[in-house]
């Protein structure tokens, strides 16, 4: 069992409380049209969820130009819309609000962060390697 496959089974337990703002992704190959699930941690701004992912990750090509997909989040089968944002100046200012948001990421991410403020060469360095998924969840219709 690999580290998502624990992940992805926790989820979908009562224990996911634990997991605080981890969720199940699940994506619709363009080409298989199987489904595709993955574990993926986020953060909010007011309804619209944040996902990072590496650029090397394979996931997220499915909703690049902007998908239907199904979340496991906090409990509940949500569908929601997803996109790709690819484009390094959005993924920099993306970056910067997200480590003030979750400060504690900075470090992994290989980001300084002085007074508060993270370094902008390091912020340029990682928006070549990531990216953001914007997630717009339609908590009105739940998923059966």
């Amino acid at each position: 069992m690999t580290g998502n496959d624990f992940v992805t089974f926790f989820l979908r337990t009562p224990l996911h409380v634990f997991l605080g703002n981890t969720m199940l992704i699940t994506v619709t190959g363009c080409k298989t049209g199987r489904k595709y699930s993955t574990p993926v941690g986020f953060y909010r701004e007011g309804e619209t969820l944040w996902v990072i992912s590496s650029r090397d990750r394979t996931w997220w090509r499915n909703i690049k130009n902007g998908g239907a997909v199904s979340l496991l989040l906090k409990g509940k089968a949500v569908n929601a819309f997803a996109e790709a944002q690819l484009n390094e100046e959005d993924v920099k200012m993306r970056l910067i609000e997200y480590v003030q948001c979750q400060p504690l990421s900075a470090r992994s991410l290989g980001i300084q962060m002085e007074n508060k403020t993270p370094n902008i060469e390091d912020v340029a360095r990682v928006a070549k390697e990531r990216l953001f998924v914007r997630v717009v969840p339609s908590f009105g219709e739940e998923r059966t």
